[in-house]
């Protein structure tokens, strides 16, 4: 799974016109599911977006995560995370999930979210999606698991 991670000051997203999920400080995720991703890479990509240490401290160093400063977390589904890029000038998508199995797993994703941790948005899977944002920093990075 893929997780693309933005420190935040605000963020929401919206479907036709409606605000579905928003939060203020804390972190963005865009999510890429690709074939062969499992419950086991999901729970290691939530591990590490609720543990990654991207806020600053007193000293201004990146040294608290998410859960230190009880922010929020606004996870939005992008298939498009799982292009590959490297060759011509239209990107091809075969190693993303097939549409059901990547719904699936952000859904788990979600769900084991909402379990560890209290200020979980999310957008809608499959949605054609407004993506609002103020990046902190700017401070963006790509996980993968």
């Amino acid at each position: 799974m893929i997780g693309l991670l933005q420190r935040v000051t605000q963020a929401r997203v919206e479907v036709a016109g409606e605000t579905i999920g928003a939060i203020d400080r804390g972190l963005l995720v865009l999510i890429g599911v690709q074939k062969g991703d499992t419950e086991p890479r999901a729970d290691r990509l939530l591990e590490r977006l609720l543990g990654y240490r991207v806020f600053p401290d007193a000293d201004d160093r990146m040294n608290l995560s998410l859960r230190d400063i009880n922010g929020g977390l606004l996870l939005v589904p992008q298939f498009t995370l799982a292009a590959d890029t490297r060759k011509g000038t239209r990107a091809s998508f075969t190693s993303a999930a097939p549409p059901d199995e990547g719904e699936r797993l952000f859904d788990y994703l979600i769900a084991q979210a909402r379990v560890t941790f209290t200020n979980i948005e999310t957008g809608r899977f499959g949605a054609d999606m407004q993506v609002h944002l103020v990046n902190e920093g700017p401070v963006t990075f790509w996980l993968e698991t």
